[in-house]
């Protein structure tokens, strides 16, 4: 089966302030990256009312949409902005990812990745932050569980960053797990090994400034792994961030795009093992825009490799 490649023209119209790490030139250089590669191409559909509200308040989503500019900029925080192409965005983003479960849990792709921006883990129950203003990857979690009737879905989170939103959205259901490597101290601060979430369902490993390949992949192997794989998910979910890489100007991890290629391979290991090879990624940071395309089209790779399987 083919890999999926969920993306829409519509994420290169959210457009931040100039200087602004999370800029458009991102999605162009991934999607460049990916030209030519044996995928089978999808349009992200809106996301639908239903699915935003299985993790964010009616309330919250309307304050999104009210504050969306007509033109020039929104500022919801001190580095989320919103454009006119942003609200629209957000939601192919979303629906995007809902989209990617829909087309693997159907066996009509063997695995997906979603290439959207804004990027959507630090968005929380009620609060837009960290560039992000729906929370993607637990939206794509929550569809699975209530929709294809799944019992367990992990969502894997390697970005930089930890993936507070995400957490926030799913840290009390018991039917999903979340593990997240992350540089700490770093934005946003939290992801502290201690915060276990109401069942052990979260499992945080804070890395520090500089670590590199070696300890990424020991405690990858040890600890994240091994937990999803004693979770036994029907799916899992990828918050595929890429700016852990040495050259990205965000952070100070060291790995290279040879590290986002081994742990989406090992992913797709336990996904091989545990859920027919089902495995939705959703695109995160990832800000050096060279390393980005590079580790993107490494991870890619992998995914259409373990697809044709």
């Amino acid at each position: 089966m083919t890999t999926a490649l969920v993306t829409h023209p519509i994420c290169l119209e959210h457009v931040n302030p100039p200087g602004h790490p999370e800029q458009v030139a991102r999605l162009e250089r991934i999607l460049a990256a990916l030209d030519g590669k044996t995928l089978e191409r999808v349009k992200a559909p809106m996301a639908a009312e239903d699915d935003l509200l299985l993790v964010h308040p009616r309330e919250y989503i309307e304050m999104i949409r009210d504050a969306a500019p007509a033109e020039g900029w929104a500022q919801l925080d001190g580095d989320t902005f919103m454009s006119p192409g942003t609200l629209e965005a957000a939601h192919r983003a979303a629906g995007g990812a809902v989209r990617a479960v829909d087309l693997v849990m159907a066996g009509e792709v063997a695995n997906a990745f979603v290439a959207c921006r804004p990027p959507g883990h630090h968005a929380e129950t009620s609060t837009p932050m960290g560039f992000c203003f729906f929370g993607t990857v637990a939206i794509a979690a929550k569809h699975a569980l209530e929709h294809h009737g799944l019992n367990r879905v992990a969502i894997v989170d390697f970005d930089v960053h930890h993936g507070n939103g995400t957490q926030d959205l799913v840290e009390a259901d018991p039917r999903i797990l979340f593990c997240s490597t992350h540089q700490s101290p770093l934005f946003p601060g939290t992801g502290h090994a201690h915060e276990n979430g109401v069942a052990n369902n979260v499992v945080n490993v804070p890395l520090a400034d500089g670590t590199g390949s070696a300890t990424f992949c020991d405690v990858m192997d040890n600890v994240v792994l091994r937990a999803v794989d004693q979770f036994k998910p029907e799916l899992i979910i990828v918050s595929a961030g890429f700016d852990a890489h040495a050259a990205d100007p965000l952070a100070g991890m060291r790995l290279t795009e040879s590290d986002f290629a081994w742990i989406t391979d090992r992913i797709c290991d336990l996904a091989e093992a545990h859920c027919k090879g089902r495995v939705v990624c959703s695109l995160e940071g990832g800000y050096d825009l060279d390393a980005l395309a590079a580790s993107v089209a490494a991870h890619v790779d992998v995914l259409i490799r373990r697809g044709d399987g």
